[in-house]
């Protein structure tokens, strides 16, 4: 069992408290804002409500993530280090902040990347420094802003992406905890903390959406959580990589096939498997609580054999990637059955 002196008892859980009650009322304040603003989502055919939605709640998790997780990764035991810790929060500040700007008014793709791309190499020159060579920096950048773009490919329906984000916090927090390293197991159940206080505004029928600020900004928390670990511990890479597996496998299939039909892959779409879902009549509440059994029923189960037998690990990750593929195709195959039983009538 993780120890620690008494002096750091109360530090962790005050961390995330502030993490929740920040996010709580600046999501609050963000409706208010929204609609001041003028900041809402209208429907449209490829958007997934059917009323006009306040968006930039995301803020709340930025500022409630920016409260907890630096502290936690800094002051707790096996802390990756105050360059690191450094390196995070600036990145978390520096792809806020763009995404921010574009939920005002939306802003040209090159200035988006080029912030992800800054941003995301300050924090894997970081993580890299700490293990065997910095050339580990180049396809951390690569998986960094994948990250970053798919969990905003993935915002598109009430409580998903919030909910996500509270299952991998909280997952990641327990398998660090198991690891041995109470920095990362505290800053993932922060970063839990600070979802939850944005989803109880997002959930269905959502108050608030996330916007650019808070999708972009999940998925370079993510990533920078999944770095960490693996920084620690090599293996661990591997269950990490299953609890995202919802999202990465969505997300990725997705972009590949509609690059492969010679679609504009850039542009907005409601290609997702939880889209399709929803098109043909599923409930946003059915189809979170559909990612979500993935998520209990087959994510942590498998991570936590990977991480009892590192040896299988890898094989661990690879059968739920493929398992994951085939339910993507099924799902996205019922779709079209209803879509062609829906057309025929």
């Amino acid at each position: 069992m993780t120890t620690w002196p008494a002096a750091y008892a109360s530090l962790p859980i005050g961390c995330i408290v502030a993490a929740f009650v920040v996010s709580f009322a600046s999501v609050r304040v963000a409706i208010a804002y929204a609609h001041r603003r003028g900041m809402l989502d209208t429907p449209g055919r490829r958007r997934s409500h059917t009323m006009p939605t306040p968006r930039g709640g995301g803020i709340g998790i930025v500022l409630g993530a920016l409260v907890g997780m630096p502290a936690c990764l800094l002051l707790l035991p096996q802390s990756p280090g105050a360059a690191t810790v450094g390196a995070f929060t600036v990145a978390t500040i520096a792809v806020a902040a763009i995404g921010w700007l574009d939920d005002h008014g939306s802003l040209p793709i090159r200035p988006r990347l080029f912030i992800q791309l800054a941003a995301t190499l300050l924090l894997c020159v970081a993580v890299a420094s700490g293990t065997s060579s910095l050339w580990w920096a180049v396809p951390l950048l690569l998986a960094g802003v994948w990250s970053i773009n798919l969990h905003n490919f993935m915002d598109g329906i009430d409580g998903l992406a919030a909910q996500q984000a509270m299952f991998f916090g909280a997952a990641v927090g327990a398998l660090a905890w198991a690891a041995g390293n109470p920095a990362i197991a505290y800053a993932g159940l922060a970063m839990a903390a600070a979802a939850l206080g944005f989803w109880w505004f997002n959930r269905s029928p959502a108050r608030i959406f996330m916007g650019d600020v808070g999708s972009g900004t999940l998925g370079l928390l993510v990533f920078a959580l999944s770095a960490m670990l693996w920084a620690f511990r090599t293996n661990l890479l591997w269950p990490a990589l299953v609890f995202s597996s919802a999202f990465v496998i969505d997300a990725t299939l997705t972009l590949l096939v509609r690059m492969l039909r010679g679609a504009r892959w850039y542009t907005p779409h409601r290609e997702h498997l939880y889209q399709w879902l929803v098109r043909r009549g599923t409930s946003h509440r059915r189809v979170a609580a559909g990612y979500l059994a993935w998520n209990v029923l087959v994510c942590v189960p498998v991570a936590w054999i990977a991480f009892r037998s590192p040896a299988a690990a890898p094989a661990c990750f690879a059968a739920v990637y493929v398992v994951g593929a085939a339910v993507w195709r099924t799902g996205k195959r019922y779709g079209l059955r209803r879509r062609e039983r829906h057309v025929s009538a």
